[in-house]
């Protein structure tokens, strides 16, 4: 019996693989709907794929395209192909905006795209058309079954962008390019008000201004001086019990001191 059974499973299997072998190589493209969509309820994506990508072109308009543009789509994302996913999720959600599918489709083609986010430290062009793509799914779909779910998403990719520019300006600190690093600190502040890096930007920003009144020639050093003691203030405002209390409180110190030559 179990030899049965083990042949009765090869003669089907192999029975599958003629089948959409034969798919591949037919010109009906009525059988390869047909075998695309046995495929794709089989789970077996990248095959699905290959005849779904033979037919669409010739189906656009037809009845069937609806269902067949809609797992065309959703095989794209199975096999984590998530930028021609997004496209065609976009392109479905589009063209059938009354489909019961449109609202899915549109979620899925701006969660697709945000998987293309790649880490901070990289350029985050794809990221920011992920969070537009989120953002105009929740504002088409207020009441989406999915709305909780891209609103966390959109949050995460936002809090990359903020990590992003707040290591962006610590780089120029670290590299003793206190300029930049004054305006760097200048505009994350302003652009993120709530971020949970501000303390760190706070002091960070200090200490730029701090290096560069320190070592800057005696014409600008007054000028720079209060600069930095303004950024004190700033970051003191902010927690007067700063981790970085200490270390701000001797370079304090310093621009007071600093600062007596310019009162004589």
């Amino acid at each position: 019996m179990k030899k049965f059974i083990s042949l009765l499973f090869v003669l089907v299997l192999f029975s599958s693989c003629s089948e959409y072998q034969k798919a591949l190589k037919n010109e009906d493209t009525a059988k390869k709907y047909e075998v695309g969509t046995k495929m794709y309820d089989k789970g077996k994506f990248s095959k699905a794929l290959r005849l779904f990508e033979q037919i669409a072109p010739s189906y656009q308009g037809k009845p069937q395209a609806e269902k067949l543009f809609y797992m065309y789509a959703k095989s794209f994302y199975a096999e984590k192909q998530y930028y021609p996913a997004s496209y065609q999720f976009d392109k479905f959600s589009s063209s059938y905006p009354k489909s019961e599918k449109a609202e899915e489709a549109a979620y899925l083609a701006a969660y697709s795209f945000s998987k293309l986010s790649p880490r901070y430290s990289l350029d985050q062009v794809d990221t920011f058309k992920a969070i537009d793509k989120l953002q105009s799914f929740i504002n088409n779909y207020p009441n989406s079954e999915y709305l909780t779910e891209a609103n966390r998403i959109a949050k995460e990719l936002r809090e990359k962008i903020e990590k992003k520019n707040f290591e962006v300006a610590k780089q120029y600190n670290t590299i003793s390019d206190y300029k930049s690093a004054l305006v760097a600190f200048d505009n994350f502040i302003a652009d993120f008000p709530g971020t949970p890096y501000k303390e760190k930007a706070l002091y960070y920003k200090f200490d730029s201004a701090y290096n560069l009144a320190i070592n800057s020639i005696p014409s600008k050093m007054e000028e720079r001086l209060l600069v930095a003691k303004s950024a004190y203030t700033s970051l003191m405002k902010f927690n007067a019990s700063t981790e970085y209390k200490a270390k701000a409180d001797d370079m304090l110190a310093r621009i007071e001191t600093d600062l007596k030559q310019f009162s004589k």
